[in-house]
């Protein structure tokens, strides 16, 4: 598919008439993507930074700044389809220096979900893994080798095992998405639940920018 991308990957998708722009964590490209195809907007260009930066957040300001600096001017109006996402606040004074709105909450688990359902699913049991549809496909790139387990199998006590559940948030029924999160649960020794969750706040809140009237 045209919206599944590698983790280091950065791409633009163009649309037919660009006047506004998202700029997207590549993480959640294909979700972004599917709610512009389902609303039939022809005029969301979409810029994806690299998905890896999930893992590490510490520099997702920095790409970020440095992209809407790059694309200054050239659009109407930017969303950044990112929410906190372990910037620790670090990334709202750069959407504020730029003007720009993000997606609500601290992470992607909560806006995906809604963030008053992740709320409540955490609250139900903090020493939870969660994983969405991204993070089940690259599970191996981003989780077991990303943190050396294929290397090194005798840490995975260290850095799981303060761990009682793993909780796939689903955004799509996919039987083979399914079957990779259980696989991951199994690996990590890990309770399973699986929970469906659409698009969550994505949806409403690419709405609201989309068919802002023009200047809003």
């Amino acid at each position: 598919m045209q919206q599944l991308l590698h983790p280091d990957e950065e791409r633009t998708f163009e649309a037919a008439r660009p006047e506004v722009l998202v700029l997207a964590c590549g993480a959640v490209a294909r979700e972004v993507l599917a709610v512009i195809a389902m609303n039939g907007w022809e005029h969301v260009t979409v810029r994806c930074l690299p998905a890896r930066l999930h893992s590490t957040p510490q520099h997702i300001p920095a790409a970020v700044d440095a992209k809407l600096t790059a694309l200054q001017g050239r659009y109407a109006r930017v969303f950044v389809a990112y929410a906190d996402c372990g910037t620790g606040g670090a990334l709202d004074p750069v959407l504020e220096r730029h003007g720009v709105e993000r997606l609500p909450g601290a992470h992607c688990y909560g806006f995906l979900a809604g963030n008053d359902v992740w709320d409540a699913i955490h609250e139900d049991d903090p020493a939870t893994f969660y994983l969405t549809d991204f993070l089940a496909r690259h599970f191996d790139a981003l989780v077991w080798r990303g943190l050396g387990l294929d290397r090194h199998p005798q840490l995975l006590p260290d850095l799981f095992g303060n761990y009682r559940r793993l909780v796939y948030l689903a955004q799509t029924d996919d039987s083979d998405l399914l079957a990779r999160a259980r696989a991951a649960a199994d690996r990590l020794g890990l309770r399973f639940e699986h929970v469906r969750t659409g698009y969550g706040e994505l949806l409403p809140s690419l709405t609201r920018f989309a068919e802002a009237a023009p200047g809003a």
